[in-house]
């Protein structure tokens, strides 16, 4: 499955390393919600490859509150040039064990 969305970046004060992340919109979560059970693991984790700009990784989605949260690692921040408060396109597609 494959989801597409723009989202503002913001930071998690919850520890040592800087933690930023993108919140996936409600329509995009319900959509992953209808397929998120044959691929989720551990606390109901998505896997996916994400991809910003010219930047793509692997990483997995955290579910809260009904939406999903993306974490950005710092590599792709500088990669891209994204700081907390930009607006940034997001591609992902969920991981299900096609590309591994």
């Amino acid at each position: 499955m494959d989801v597409a969305f723009t989202g503002e970046v913001w930071h998690w004060d919850g520890g040592p390393p800087p933690f930023y992340f993108v919140t996936v919109p409600d329509d995009e979560s319900r959509h992953l919600h209808a397929v998120v059970a044959a691929v989720t693991y551990g606390w109901g984790m998505v896997p996916i490859r994400a991809r910003i700009g010219g930047t793509e990784w692997e990483t997995a989605l955290t579910p809260q509150d009904g939406r999903y949260l993306l974490p950005l690692k710092v590599a792709v921040c500088r990669a891209e040039g994204v700081e907390v408060g930009d607006h940034v396109t997001v591609e992902l597609s969920v991981d299900d064990g096609r590309w591994r």
